[in-house]
């Protein structure tokens, strides 16, 4: 494990989780466009690709056959069951990118972002949370996901613990989150850190 408080030539780990729908992966995909410095983790799924997805750009499609087997490779950084399906974010990939400087942003779990900070505790923690939990199932409703109260039902489980987190962004105007998130990462970077951070 690395210590980049004392060695500031390695990358910093972004970890950004919130409940699904809340808009974590825009703030992401929208700062990604604007750095040079920071790469996208991509995860790997057993859950069937959706119309609009493309494997390799917005998850690695895999059968549970093979997400088992580099579950015992220890391939995985941190991996977690969610909605019944597995997700696992690639080790190798991610310690790379932050050998080379280069910083790495994970669009993950709660679980799996606590996960992370136990074992890289030098890691950013960032918690997106919906405005209200009306709103948050509107966004679901009209992005057609299904088993929206079992989704709400796992909102509650993880608003619980927002605390862990190091920083929080509020996604209710996207103009406002990504300000406040463009700052974080931009506060994180100078060294001025939050709670419990290094």
């Amino acid at each position: 494990m690395w210590n980049k408080c004392k060695d500031r030539r390695r990358g910093r780990l972004f970890v950004v989780s919130g409940p699904s729908g809340v808009g974590k992966t825009t703030l992401i995909e929208r700062f990604l466009k604007e750095d040079r410095g920071s790469r996208f983790s991509i995860s790997y799924t057993t859950r069937q690709k959706r119309e609009r997805e493309t494997n390799g750009k917005d998850y690695y499609f895999v059968n549970e056959e093979t997400f088992d087997r580099m579950i015992k490779d220890n391939c995985f950084l941190e991996w977690e069951r969610v909605h019944g399906y597995l997700y696992g974010t690639p080790q190798k990939e991610v310690l790379d990118a932050l050998e080379q400087s280069i910083d790495m942003f994970l669009d993950i779990d709660v679980n799996g972002a606590i996960k992370v900070k136990e074992t890289y505790h030098d890691s950013c923690l960032i918690f997106v949370e919906p405005p209200s939990e009306e709103a948050l199932m509107n966004r679901l409703v009209l992005r057609g996901e299904k088993e929206i109260a079992l989704r709400m039902q796992r909102v509650h489980e993880e608003m619980e613990k927002k605390y862990l987190f190091q920083y929080s962004v509020i996604n209710d105007k996207l103009y406002t989150a990504y300000r406040d998130f463009k700052e974080i990462v931009e506060t994180v970077r100078r060294g001025i850190h939050g709670k419990n951070h290094c």
